[in-house]
């Protein structure tokens, strides 16, 4: 088992693999009128403007890259050297909700791009329905009217007046840092793709389409009237252009890009291979409890909220103090300014994600006369040289946009660890296309890898479907973990269910410290935010210590007699331990399975093995069925073990949680009596 070293600076990173890495081909420099300019095109998927979204979190990214300033800072310095366009569909630009999602972040702080350049290739018709039927609004850029962004309408039948308007959209953003929107009504020659036909549809519109000459023929016939040109020079230039796309066709076959991916920002990184690694993510507590005090240190004269004062911050000095009883938030402050200390940016997204949806974070105080925001952790690194920053983004009630922000932020921040998190677990399927076609897929389709970490509450507490499950079966759906074979550090997706704040902490670190990254989905607590069993002693965060895939059972039985062994994961632990305990079970063992994938195939036969006498072996779990990870751990296991394993827990069913009080709880005790006896 490969074994990373503990890191303190980013600036110590592994050398590049020696696995061989695929090419950028959507990145160059282009030099017009003597200046040369980095042009940065995004992958794009099938799904409409999903891409934007993404856009921003990018510029933005670069645009931090180039302050001077507090991270987070933004201003005209970086709007003259990073610049947002995106080029919309007429039909998709009012149609895709995504992008209403778009406008309203554009001046939100810590969304802001400083203002996008828009340009509506506005067809008059999408895919075959026409312009009339495929919206509400008069002009296809109504919608720009929200932000009162200027919008342009232009002739694609002009290109110099086209030039004019571009000049102006670009001198515009550059002065006031706002969104200008082209709307270009043109058409679209032939059909929707070179097999349509779209006179099918539309008749009368191509009857008028077919009828005109082309844009160059038109502007070519102005140019010789006007006596700018002759029909030689005309036939000279068309010729001169062919030529040049014949001869770069013609070189494509050839073309080796100069670049790896893994260069600029991603510069010592790399792609993990099918071993597993481990890394030293614990710190000397010397210093945790240094980044414990100053996480609720106020500065003079600032008002807290009185109710605070006692639950948080004089709470967290205590807990500091003693070292043995540091719950989940606590560890996560710990986490976040250990890595700031090591120079490391932080940046977390979300709604109300500045006190936590379940106030338990509080990372952003909130002056009680002034409305003064204070981020302690900001203070902690203003006084600590070459510290990192903690950007805590409150964001607009959106998932899809916010999510594709994100993931923008993340490909070209890897040195940053950039966490979204949903209000609660199931909120994260409004990002649904953003996670199935950039996140998951994003590094098999393009080789862009990707760091993003998901929070996502879960846990069944009696409230109704909607605020229980973050559908942890989907994502494990969405792997490419095998269940023949061990599963090292190279899938596409890790999806842990940390049970103690301890495990945690290191999942927080291990994203920054190891030499690859990849994204991580966190089943995220909800009652164990406040558990009084749920805690960890500074030891599991002492250095040497790391993120365990397998925890055991810390009860004092003797394996020789245990008949069964239980496999569970997340707060269900708690739930089997508490009822254990109060029935005096002692031939049932308890083993959490801390990450989902990659498998802990290893981990798991070895912590079976102490358990030579047992003959039963279940897997546990609060969803239905047909939910939770039943149907993936299933086939590992017994791929694995060679052992059948029994499934104790809810039946199938098509709603998440039954929402009745009474039905919840005699659910409840059906799957801890089905399991423990």
């Amino acid at each position: 088992m490969g074994r990373g070293r503990r890191r303190y600076s980013k600036s110590s990173r592994a050398t590049r693999s020696s696995r061989p890495t695929r090419r950028r081909y959507t990145s160059t420099d282009i030099t017009v009128g003597g200046k040369t300019f980095h042009l940065n095109m995004l992958h794009n998927p099938s799904h409409l403007e999903a891409v934007n979204p993404v856009s921003m979190g990018k510029a933005r990214a670069k645009q931090l890259a180039l302050a001077d300033g507090p991270y987070g800072a933004s201003g005209p310095d970086q709007r003259s050297k990073v610049l947002n366009v995106q080029v919309h569909g007429d039909a998709a630009f009012p149609g895709q909700g995504i992008n209403q999602e778009c406008l309203m972040m554009a001046a939100v702080p810590h969304y802001e791009v400083e203002g996008t350049v828009h340009l509506i290739v506005n067809n008059q018709v999408g895919f075959t329905t026409p312009a009339e039927r495929g919206r509400s609004t008069r002009y296809v850029s109504d919608l720009a009217k929200a932000i009162m962004a200027p919008v342009v309408h232009v002739n694609g039948d002009d290109p110099e007046a086209l030039a004019g308007v571009t000049q102006l959209a670009i001198e515009y953003r550059q002065k006031f840092g706002k969104d200008f929107f082209i709307d270009l009504n043109c058409y679209r020659r032939w059909g929707h793709n070179e097999l349509d036909d779209p006179t099918v549809t539309n008749p009368l519109l191509y009857r008028v389409i077919h009828g005109r000459p082309s844009i160059p023929d038109r502007y070519a016939g102005r140019l010789i009237e006007a006596g700018v040109f002759d029909q030689q020079d005309v036939d000279a230039i068309s010729n001169s252009h062919r030529n040049y796309l014949t001869a770069e066709l013609a070189g494509c076959e050839q073309y080796e890009p100069e670049r790896s991916y893994f260069g600029g920002q991603w510069a010592g990184l790399q792609q993990p291979g099918d071993e597993v690694t481990v890394w030293n993510t614990g710190v000397d507590y010397r210093l945790l409890s240094h980044i414990g005090q100053e996480s609720v240190r106020l500065p003079e004269g600032f008002n807290v909220h009185p109710h605070l004062q006692k639950t948080h911050i004089d709470a967290r000095r205590k807990r500091i103090a003693e070292g043995q009883r540091i719950d989940w938030a606590t560890a996560e402050a710990l986490a976040i300014g250990s890595l700031m200390y090591q120079g490391f940016n932080v940046r977390l997204s979300g709604e109300d994600v500045g006190r936590g949806t379940f106030a338990q974070r509080h990372a952003m105080l909130v002056d009680q006369q002034t409305n003064e925001i204070f981020i302690p952790l900001n203070a902690m690194a203003a006084a600590t040289p070459n510290a990192g920053r903690f950007e805590l983004a409150n964001s607009i009630l959106s998932e899809e946009a916010v999510l594709g922000f994100e993931y923008g932020m993340a490909i070209d921040s890897p040195n940053s660890l950039v966490l979204w998190e949903a209000q609660f677990g199931d909120f994260f399927n409004g990002a649904q296309i953003i996670i199935d076609t950039f996140l998951v897929s994003g590094e098999t389709k393009w080789m862009v890898c990707n760091g993003l970490v998901m929070l996502l509450p879960h846990g069944y507490d009696g409230a109704a479907s909607e605020h229980s499950s973050c559908r942890v079966e989907r994502f494990l759906q969405m792997t490419d973990s095998r269940e023949t074979s061990p599963d090292g550090d190279a899938v596409n997706l890790q999806v842990i269910n940390p049970s103690t704040p301890a495990q945690y902490f290191h999942a927080l670190r291990r994203q920054q410290i190891r030499n690859f990254r990849k994204p991580l989905l966190v089943v995220a607590p909800k009652t164990l935010l406040r558990l009084s069993d749920c805690v960890s002693p500074h030891t599991d965060l002492a250095p040497g210590t790391h993120f365990q895939p397998v925890l055991p059972d810390p009860a004092p039985l003797d394996p020789k007699r245990v008949r069964r062994v239980v496999l569970c994961s997340g707060k269900h632990y708690y739930t089997l331990a508490s009822e254990r305990q109060a029935r005096q079970v002692t031939d049932v063992a308890l083993v959490r399975v801390e990450s989902l994938c990659p498998f802990p195939v290893q981990a798991i036969r070895d912590e079976l093995a102490k358990y030579a006498n047992a003959r039963e072996f279940v897997w546990s779990q609060e969803e239905h069925r047909n939910m939770g990870a039943w149907t993936f751990v299933q086939p590992r296991f017994e791929n694995m073990c060679e052992r059948r394993i029994q499934y104790r827990g809810r039946p199938e069913a098509a709603t998440v949680a039954v929402g009745v009080s009474k039905w919840h709880v005699r659910e409840a005790e059906d799957v801890i009596k089905t399991t423990l006896y």
